[in-house]
C-alpha cells in the first residue's frame, strides 16, 4: 500500500424513489424529503440545511454523479464508499445508482462499498413506529456465494479501490453477522478464485471486538465509535463535581439524554468543543481515523436527534487536520482518513455545498492535503 494517505468518504444512494420507500413514506420520498422538513428546535439551530451547487438532485440522472466525482477529485477526495442495502440473495435495495455508476466511465472517482447490514426500522428513519421496515438476513454459503457474484463485476473495475490485490469492502456490523467466519471464507474463496489474493475486509466501527483486533481477515477498522465517544465523553458546563451532578440530573429529568429512546430533547454539543474528542491515540494498528465534518440529524428524528451544534468549516479543518497529523505520526497504521459523509443529509453530515458555506466544507480538505503534502 502506497504512504500517501488516500481520504475516502461515505456515500449514500438514497436520492432516488423507489416502491419501497413509496409504499413505507409515500409517493416520491427522497432523502430530500424530510431534509426540506427540517426546522429549528432552539434558538441559533440552524435548520433546514439546503444543498446549492447540485441542488436536489435525483441519482437516476447521470449528470449528478459526474459532477459529484468533479467535485471530489478537485477537492482531494481519493474514493467514494458506497453504502450497499443487501438483505438476502433475492433483497437489494437502493442499488441503481453504483450499477449506473459501473457503466458510465465518465464518472472517474475510485469506489468500493459498505454492506450497511442492519435491519431498518422506521424509528431511525423519522418514524415513531419502531416496527420492522424491512429485515436483514443472513443466509449462509449459498446467500453469500450470490452475492459476491453480484459484486464481482465492480470488483473487476479499474476503478474498484483495490489493497495489494484485494478489494477493499467494509462492513457495517461486524458483531451482527452470526456465521462471520462462513462468510469470510467465502468471499475469500470466490475472491481468490476470481484472481485476487482475497478481499480487504474494513469494519466500519466496533474498533475493540475480537473479531477486529485478533481476526487476520480484517485489515481495519473504522473509528466510527467517536459518536459514543461524543455522547459520553463531551464536557458539562460546570466545572465542580458537585454541580456536574446536579447537571446531569437536571437533563434527564428535562429529557436531554444519551438514551436515545428516552431522549424527549435533542442533545446539543458545541462542535468546536468537541474537537479534542474526536482526537485519541490509537488503540491498535488496524485503527483507521474517522472525521466527521458535522452532524445534525433532526431533519429525521427531531427531538431524538444528536447535533453538533455550530459546526463550521473553519473548525472542521482544525479536526480534519489533526486527524491527518496523527495519521502521519503512525505509518504502521492503514494510511486512510474515512469522512463520514459526503452526502447524508438528512443526518446533517455532508460535504457537499449547501447554501450557507457554499464549497468551503471542500476547501477545507483541499487546504489540509497541501499543508500537510499528502
Amino acid at each position: 500500500m502506497a504512504s500517501k494517505i488516500k481520504i475516502l468518504a461515505y456515500y449514500l444512494p438514497q436520492f432516488h424513489p423507489i416502491p419501497e420507500n413509496d409504499e413505507w413514506w409515500g409517493k416520491g420520498f427522497t432523502e430530500w424529503t424530510n431534509v426540506v422538513k427540517a426546522k429549528p428546535l432552539f434558538k441559533n439551530h440552524r435548520q433546514p440545511v439546503l444543498p446549492s451547487d447540485l441542488g436536489f438532485y435525483d441519482l437516476r440522472l447521470p449528470e449528478v454523479q459526474e459532477a459529484q466525482s468533479k467535485l471530489a477529485e478537485e477537492y482531494g477526495i481519493d474514493g467514494f464508499i458506497y453504502y450497499q442495502y443487501w438483505f438476502n440473495k433475492d433483497k437489494i435495495l437502493l442499488e441503481k445508482p453504483a450499477e449506473a455508476m459501473l457503466k458510465n466511465k465518465n464518472i472517474k472517482t475510485p469506489f468500493c462499498f459498505c454492506w450497511a447490514n442492519e435491519t431498518w426500522k422506521g424509528i431511525w428513519h423519522g418514524l415513531d413506529n419502531p416496527a420492522v421496515l424491512i429485515e436483514q438476513e443472513y443466509g449462509g454459503a449459498e446467500a453469500y456465494e450470490a452475492y459476491f457474484n453480484y459484486l464481482l463485476p465492480f470488483f473487476q473495475d479499474k476503478r474498484y479501490i483495490i489493497i495489494d490485490n484485494m478489494p477493499m469492502f467494509h462492513l457495517y456490523k461486524i458483531d451482527d453477522i452470526p456465521d462471520f467466519g462462513i462468510f469470510v471464507n467465502t468471499f475469500n474463496k470466490l475472491a481468490i478464485s476470481a484472481g485476487f489474493r482475497g478481499i480487504y475486509f474494513i469494519s466500519a466501527g466496533y474498533p475493540n471486538s475480537i473479531r477486529v483486533t485478533e481476526n487476520e481477515h480484517i485489515f481495519g477498522v473504522v473509528g466510527t465509535d467517536i459518536f459514543n465517544r461524543v455522547r459520553y465523553n463531551y464536557k458539562p458546563v460546570f466545572t465542580s463535581r458537585l454541580l456536574q451532578n446536579y447537571e446531569i440530573r437536571a437533563k434527564k429529568k428535562l429529557g436531554f439524554t444519551n438514551d436515545v429512546s428516552n431522549r424527549k430533547k435533542p442533545l446539543a454539543i458545541e462542535y468546536k468543543n468537541l474537537i479534542g474528542v474526536f482526537d485519541q491515540d490509537y488503540p491498535h494498528k488496524k485503527y483507521i481515523p474517522c472525521a466527521i465534518p458535522n452532524w445534525d440529524n433532526s431533519s429525521r428524528t427531531k427531538n431524538k436527534s444528536l447535533i453538533f451544534h455550530n459546526s463550521k468549516p473553519e473548525f472542521w479543518k482544525e479536526h480534519l487536520n489533526k486527524t491527518v497529523s496523527r495519521l502521519l505520526k503512525n505509518p504502521e497504521n492503514p494510511q486512510f482518513v474515512i469522512i463520514k459523509s459526503w452526502n447524508e443529509w438528512a443526518e446533517g453530515n455532508h460535504l457537499e455545498p449547501d447554501q450557507k458555506f457554499g464549497r468551503k466544507w471542500l476547501e477545507a480538505i483541499k487546504e489540509v492535503r497541501d499543508e500537510n503534502d499528502c
